[in-house]
């Protein structure tokens, strides 16, 4: 029988559609500017003539400045979308070789490779009717394109030397010629200012950007931290104490389906040097929005039982559940999130020699 749609379901269908629109003007607003901004830097940088100062500098420079941090001098900020190649495949850890971290990647490949199998062999394709082997099949993905990332690193790494060897070397003469402009300024020469703030900008766009499989690495990394972590909340807290059945009961495949993912994708947080901006959130809301039309479209074909029964469309309580649902979205990618910055502020602290930020 197909799918029976009272009154109260399309209060779900627009809770749905919200959280879809919502998701969708906040990367409009969000992702695309990373690339947008830079490539109007790129347009001001070939306006201005080699070796004379832009005609219209006074004019961009304030909007710059939006994007530049009060730090004590001025340093250009990066948009917050924007990626780096190194940051796919180098260690946050200085005494970490990038090797390392390709291991712990191929090792949580191969270990939910083999946990997959297995589930499918038990199941059949039917266990694709979960939204846990959709966030595991997509953890899966992101380990196996982190896998490949890391392997080209790993030959750069060896191809070029050290990178980090490299960004001191930048650093350094980045100090020399800040101290050569003071200087020449303290001895009365004439210093363009607004020149120097734009070369600065210019410095940090001359770091190799990820390119468009970094940026689905990113995208993937970020989806799964939010699918993760709702998958596992989900299970230990919900089904397992109150909806378990017998399909669906608790065993050694479904306990290690439930904790292997998240602690894989804790442990490369750990050692990866990928930061974690909130607006990408937006992706994993996207992800889950999906999850849920699908099973609309295949009740709508007959399919005749929910796998979660809080996604039922054929209780009045339904649309309580689905704003439940939407707002649990929320704290659950909250949490990673705070997982992430926590490590961001505090181990530089607490690790200052070993701890280094390419963000």
């Amino acid at each position: 029988m197909g799918l029976v749609v009272y009154w109260y379901d399309f209060i779900c269908f627009g809770i749905v559609a919200a959280a879809v629109l919502g998701a969708a003007v906040v990367l409009v607003r969000k992702e695309g500017a990373a690339e947008g901004i830079l490539q109007w830097r790129r347009r001001i940088r070939r306006a201005k003539p080699e070796g004379e100062p832009f005609k219209y500098e006074s004019l961009f420079l304030p909007i710059l400045e939006d994007y530049e941090e009060d730090q004590g001098d001025v340093r250009a900020k990066e948009p917050a979308g924007l990626i780096t190649w190194e940051e796919m495949w180098m260690s946050c850890w200085v005494c970490l070789h990038p090797a390392v971290l390709l291991v712990v990647r191929f090792v949580a490949l191969v270990v939910m490779v083999l946990l997959l199998a297995w589930d499918i062999d038990i199941w059949g394709g039917t266990i694709y009717v979960y939204y846990t082997e959709w966030t595991f099949t997509l953890v899966i993905i992101y380990f196996g394109l982190a896998t490949l990332i890391s392997i080209e690193g790993c030959y750069e790494w060896y191809k070029q030397g050290s990178v980090r060897d490299q960004h001191e070397t930048t650093d350094f003469l980045r100090m020399d010629t800040e101290q050569e402009a003071y200087a020449a300024e303290r001895a009365g020469e004439n210093i363009n200012e607004n020149t120097v703030r734009l070369q600065r900008h210019q410095e940090q766009e001359n770091r190799k950007k990820a390119g468009f499989w970094g940026y689905t690495m990113q995208i993937l990394f970020q989806t799964c931290a939010g699918s993760v972590v709702m998958t596992d909340i989900v299970f230990w807290v919900i089904i397992v104490p109150f909806l378990s059945t017998e399909r669906f009961s608790l065993n050694l495949l479904m306990g290690s389906m439930h904790s292997v993912n998240a602690f894989f994708l804790i442990v490369d947080s750990a050692l990866n040097s990928m930061h974690f901006p909130w607006f990408r959130g937006a992706y994993f809301m996207l992800w889950t929005a999906l999850y849920v039309i699908f099973q609309w479209i295949i009740h709508a074909c007959g399919f005749s039982w929910w796998p979660y029964p809080f996604l039922e469309l054929s209780t009045a309580w339904a649309p309580l559940w689905y704003f439940a649902l939407a707002i649990l979205c929320i704290p659950c990618y909250g949490l990673f999130t705070l997982l992430i910055k926590g490590k961001e502020r505090y181990f530089p602290k607490w690790f200052p020699h070993a701890y280094q930020n390419l963000n």
